[in-house]
């Protein structure tokens, strides 16, 4: 059986753009590390983009969190570009809100194929946190699997207690 990563939204907006934080660029090395040991392991790596446009202020988040991002066709909705050549060819799926129901279904296809699933990236508590949900819904009998060191938060009070929510759903936080 093999194993999936999942790099959650490692984007410009999110490192140093218009929701960038102190702190995310930090977790971009070890991604990387994460990133190339699963390749070079034979396992399969995939990406989600947060993508919104420009009709995102009259979408439900923009009225919630009125600060334009991820905005298709924009630099801020772009991957980092540390990341961005290790991530070539693999699979990318856009999402327009925080979890992304595309990743689900993929996961749910492949059955049982995949004996654990990584998640790493930001944010933590929002959309690390929806994805997590959204594999251990998907593929039940896989371990779901979050490196704490690997993603991050704003606040690192919500980051230490989402993943203490991870724990309660049977995520293993590392």
């Amino acid at each position: 059986m093999r194993k999936l990563l999942v790099v959650v939204d490692m984007q410009k907006d999110f490192i140093d753009g218009a929701l960038g934080f102190e702190g995310a660029d930090k977790i971009i090395p070890g991604i990387a590390e994460l990133i190339s040991r699963y390749k070079k392991n034979g396992d399969e790596v995939v990406y989600t983009l947060d993508t919104h446009h420009e009709d995102y202020p009259d979408t439900a988040e923009g009225r919630h969190l009125p600060v334009p991002h991820c905005i298709e066709g924009t630099e801020g909705h772009g991957l980092c570009n540390e990341l961005k050549d290790l991530l070539e060819g693999c699979r990318c799926f856009y999402k327009p809100t925080f979890g992304s129901l595309e990743l689900g279904k993929y996961i749910e296809g492949c059955g049982e194929f995949f004996e654990s699933i990584e998640l790493c990236g930001l944010v933590s508590n929002i959309c690390v946190l929806s994805n997590a949900v959204m594999c251990k819904a998907a593929s039940p009998n896989s371990e779901i699997i979050v490196n704490s060191s690997l993603t991050s938060s704003m606040d690192e009070t919500i980051h230490k207690e989402c993943m203490d929510i991870l724990k309660g759903i049977h995520v293993n936080v590392l």
